[in-house]
């Protein structure tokens, strides 16, 4: 590097810098490898994926232009759900840059991950929708708003009219704002009467929210970004930190290298782990017997809070008494987690002054994802680490809005705005006097029962916002052939995703750099989004959308800005009843519970009380369950298939696969496979094989890799196209009991050697790719 290029003025000699001093740093660690400058950090990403004339020719694109000239916005992040805040550098109305601004960043400071840093080329593609789209002889055409919005009212009031209210449903978005998704169920109840609305929160962390609300009271993570950076220790399991929120997992590796303690729990040996005290490797589908294993040692060894458990839960006895089989050698024949390691983590984690809970989707996206969450309230419960600023529960959640929009908001077939409960009839009731109609007193369908509803006939009509289901639901083949069947599909979304090709009307919205409104993190901090560019063509925002379309039946809601959907969420919302756009722009984030304009906000939750009736903890036995297929015949599907994220991809691509650097590094799909099992199948790194379950067949490439253990395998959640995708070989009928979530993680598979490679370009696949989806 020249000194011309360390001089650079503004992001260029920003990035010059930064890629600097991560170089200094990798000096100063003296080879260890534990701590080299970790994958995640942009600069290092730019440094290994793209040229330097590429990286400096980026940064340069905000250098050409004075400061006065460059437009600069400070927003919050459009990917995970850490929350992150950074300024958007743009130019007439195109994206120029990203540059974190600690000022007005809270909970990231100076630090972005890769997709936050350089994943934004998607919001000024080529392929964004700029228009109505209307379906005619199975053609689409450009139309107005007013010719468009009228035939989504037409379609599905024609359904409702022949089928009955709940012959519609309703589909909302987690990559959307707080403001839109609480209009898309006051339309879902208020103009159509049904509860028949969801989102992808169902596919992903609705176990949280079950297990959390029985046992603890909020289906929400208790702790704030004090204790993630503070504690003496973690446990974390069904999380792949540092691939899917490097942000967060920088806070623990730093802490962990400072003194604390790190158990991680995994079928696979992800990154995070090569940082932890203790690795230990699980079979997938066990999840409740390793923790219950952990919760029974602690008691019968005496660790466990007494004064804690006394004082403040309920249900010990009969807990102590469903552990009595979890003994260390049924753990271990279960899960393949040695006694001695399972008694160390249950030790250190009693014994620790704190500790933090992790998990995301590996330990909830299962047929019994509520019961492994509620087993891992219990331990935490009976170690006494609930409720104090360094200990708590910690679900991190992978879409930048699913605290909020996808649940907080209430779309949800259960749940009105604040988890209020559509069955309880003060809850009901205030609704029905706010919106000035009588409202349905059952649960409608999850998303998951809507597509089996409709394969049966009782739902005829769909209504999907930015969520591109056709790869996000399990078995793809049948969710496909489900859409292409509806009477009517109305879909609204930045891109023409394979779902909206299937629809009569496209609706085109906004992306989150187009957006106003507020995003909700996992650590349930309320932050603005705000507009940094103009939306391409007509495109307009999703609540406008939203409400033109309720106008078509008469509401006139009024809505002039977001900020006033925000005043009637807080009106009906206890938790949010102080949170206004006018003080998150001055206070730059509030965590709920915010109970009104005087409140600070909640940084962690059950300081004193629970938010539970009688104000404890429920302590609640859970049973050895296993994954659906285990008690299958398996001789024709030896394997186990989990599936997950990695580092430069997101969700199913929409919009990282926009980005030729991000692209460059990942850009196909493959499957993790163990040497041992590797040998046994006679495969080889880098050859392409075929993955087959008893839903469908993929092709991917092979990585022969010890992050797997023997007999399992990974594919990521990523890809699609002329391979496949892994969706299309898991089930869509086997789902929580609770939460109705399917088994995305365990699917039993066989694999063979592929007879040809799959035609995969992806430049082609970036341009026609999923939406805003999970």
């Amino acid at each position: 590097m020249t000194d011309d290029d360390t001089e650079k003025k503004g992001v260029a000699g920003f990035m010059a810098r930064a890629k600097e001093q991560a170089q200094t740093a990798s000096r100063k660690l003296d080879g260890s490898e534990a701590f080299q400058p970790v994958e995640h950090v942009a600069e290092s990403f730019a440094a290994n994926t793209m040229s330097e004339g590429r990286l400096f020719d980026m940064a340069d694109a905000l250098s050409v232009y004075r400061l006065s000239d460059v437009d600069v916005t400070d927003t919050t992040c459009g990917y995970c759900a850490v929350g992150c805040r950074f300024d958007v550098y743009s130019k007439d109305d195109e994206v120029l840059g990203i540059r974190p601004n600690p000022e007005k960043a809270p909970i990231n400071g100076i630090s972005t991950c890769v997709k936050g840093k350089f994943g934004y080329k998607y919001a000024n593609s080529d392929d964004r929708l700029t228009e109505p789209l209307i379906k005619e002889d199975g053609e689409f055409r450009e139309a107005s708003w007013d010719e468009a919005l009228d035939r989504v009212a037409e379609g599905l009031s024609e359904i409702q009219d022949e089928y009955g209210r709940n012959g519609v449903s309703f589909v909302s978005s987690s990559k959307t704002s707080n403001e839109a998704n609480y209009l898309m169920q006051k339309l879902a109840r208020q103009v159509f009467g049904t509860n028949n609305i969801d989102n992808c929160n169902r596919l992903c962390h609705s176990p949280t929210v079950a297990g959390l609300s029985q046992t603890v009271g909020f289906g929400a993570g208790s702790v704030g970004v004090e204790a993630l950076e503070n504690a003496d220790c973690y446990l974390i399991t069904g999380s792949n930190t540092t691939e899917a929120h490097p942000v967060i997992a920088t806070r623990i590796k730093q802490n962990v290298k400072d003194g604390a303690d790190m158990f991680v729990f995994d079928p696979r040996k992800v990154q995070i782990a090569q940082f932890a005290t203790q690795y230990s490797r699980v079979q997938p589908g066990y999840d409740t017997v390793w923790i219950n294993g952990l919760t029974r040692h602690i008691i019968e060894n005496d660790l466990h809070d007494e004064e804690f458990i006394e004082e403040r839960t309920v249900g010990f006895d009969e807990l102590k008494e469903g552990l009595e089989k979890f003994t260390p050698e049924f753990v271990e024949e279960k899960t393949g987690v040695p006694p001695e390691e399972l008694e160390r983590a249950a030790e250190t984690v009693a014994n620790a002054d704190s500790c933090v809970f992790c998990w995301t989707l590996g330990l909830t996206e299962h047929s019994h994802g509520t019961e492994n969450v509620i087993s891992m309230a219990n331990l935490a419960l009976v170690t006494g680490h609930v409720g104090t600023e360094h200990s708590g529960l910690a679900p991190f959640r992978g879409q930048n809005n699913v605290q909020g929009g996808g649940g907080d908001m209430g779309p949800l077939p259960g749940n009105f705005p604040g988890y209020q409960k559509v069955t309880t009839d003060d809850a009901r009731e205030k609704f029905e006097d706010a919106y000035g109609v009588e409202l349905p007193d059952e649960e409608g369908y999850t998303i998951t029962e809507q597509f089996l509803a409709a394969d049966r006939g009782e739902i005829r009509g769909m209504f999907i916002e930015g969520e591109n289901v056709v790869y996000s639901e399990p078995n793809v083949a049948h969710a496909e052939e489900i859409v292409e069947n509806l009477e009517f599909l109305a879909v609204q979304d930045i891109f023409l995703t394979d779902t909206a090709k299937y629809a009569d009307v496209v609706l085109p919205a906004n992306s989150p750099f187009e957006t106003n409104g507020t995003y909700t993190s996992s650590t349930r901090h309320v932050q603005l989004v705000k507009r940094a560019i103009d939306p391409p063509g007509n495109a307009k925002p999703d609540w406008v959308i939203t409400q033109e379309l309720a106008e078509r039946f008469g509401y006139d809601w009024g809505f002039r800005n977001p900020s006033e959907i925000m005043d009637e969420v807080n009106d009906l919302t206890p938790i949010y009843g102080g949170i206004t756009h006018e003080r998150l722009e001055t206070e730059g984030s509030i965590p709920w519970p915010c109970w009104d304009e005087d409140h600070p906000g909640t940084p962690y939750l059950y300081d004193e009380e629970f938010n539970t009736a009688d104000g404890k903890a429920h302590m609640i036995p859970t049973h050895v369950s296993g994954p659906v297929e285990a008690d299958m015949d398996d001789e024709d599907f030896p394997l186990a298939m989990t599936t997950g994220r990695v580092l430069y991809q997101y969700h199913t691509g929409t919009m990282t696969n926009r980005d030729a650097g991000i692209r460059s590094y990942t850009d196909e799909l493959f499957v993790e496979i163990n040497p041992a099992t590797a040998e046994e199948l006679g495969v080889s790194d880098a050859q392409y094989v075929d993955v087959t379950s008893r839903k469908g067949s993929i092709t991917a490439l092979a990585q022969v890799t010890e992050r797997p253990g023997e007999g399992v395998v990974f594919v990521p959640m990523h890809y699609f196209g002329q391979g496949g995708a892994a969706n299309e070989l898991t089930d869509e009928e086997h789902l929580d009991d609770q939460a109705h979530v399917p088994e995305f993680k365990v699917t039993d598979v066989r694999i063979t050697p592929a007879e040809t490679k799959p035609d995969v370009d992806v430049s082609e696949r970036a341009a026609t790719d999923g939406g805003r989806t999970d």
